[in-house]
């Protein structure tokens, strides 16, 4: 079954606020009604194999839960909410992923809302979150937008190519151009490649903004206050945006207003 068949069936079983299109490397994307505590859209992908269907998340669920924490993993409680989530939904934890399987006679569009919701409860442990060190950091960086007179807007969520939403820590506005802010904040090295990955997806993903508006550019504002960054990092985030320093705030400034 190609891709636009596999659409078509998941179109009959599903209401129409489920949106199929296909995937950007293989099988399809469900778009769903269901939302990640930020606003974000909740995607379930469809991967056709031999006798089964694989739904899976591709790790945007932990991948989320992980963007809001200062220290890039879950405590044992919070792993353990995890594991609760997959055994009452019957959904598979594999390498970061929630995955579900089923035979292909069986009903799609309840696997696809059980996946689903599996997303959006293993999100909700956000919520179990302490109060921490990056939102301190993006609260700094406010204040100091404010104290500077700069206008902006906060938590900016914007749509790339891909139909993936994205969030923007700040989008501010100059009289000569519109900086969209990706705050840069890692407590170790191990959180420095996702978050780095993460973001040069979204810069890439996002970069038709620049082409509608001129005077739109993306800025990597590196919060260097932990000695975790390394060349390799500002290099790779250079191809996509222009770099800043938070520890620079005078070239930050000249870069949002020049």
């Amino acid at each position: 079954m190609n891709v636009n068949e596999l659409c078509a069936q998941i179109a009959i079983t599903l209401p129409p606020l489920f949106e199929c299109s296909p995937a950007p490397y293989e099988g399809v994307r469900v778009q769903t009604p269901l939302m990640y505590p930020d606003g974000g859209i909740v995607d379930v992908f469809i991967l056709e194999r031999q006798d089964e269907y694989v739904l899976t998340d591709f790790g945007e669920a932990l991948g989320w839960l992980r963007l809001q924490s200062a220290s890039d993993s879950l405590s044992a409680r919070q792993n353990k909410f995890v594991d609760d989530v997959c055994r009452t939904l019957g959904i598979q934890l594999e390498r970061g992923q929630l995955t579900l399987r089923i035979r292909k006679n069986a009903p799609l569009a309840e696997a696809v809302l059980r996946l689903a919701q599996a997303v959006v409860r293993v999100s909700d442990i956000r919520f179990t979150f302490q109060r921490q060190r990056p939102q301190t950091t993006a609260n700094e960086v406010e204040k100091w937008l404010r104290e500077k007179r700069i206008p902006f807007r906060r938590s900016v969520r914007l749509r790339g190519r891909s139909q993936k939403n994205w969030q923007v820590n700040f989008e501010t506005r100059s009289d000569n151009r519109i900086s969209m802010v990706f705050l840069m904040r890692a407590s170790n090295r191990s959180a420095v490649l996702r978050i780095t990955e993460h973001v040069a997806t979204a810069c890439r993903d996002l970069d038709y903004l620049k082409d509608a508006q001129s005077d739109t550019h993306f800025v990597s504002l590196f919060d260097d206050s932990r000695d975790v960054w390394r060349q390799e990092d500002y290099n790779l985030m250079k191809q996509v945006s222009t770099i800043a320093r938070w520890s620079q705030p005078d070239e930050f400034e000249h870069i949002l207003r020049r």
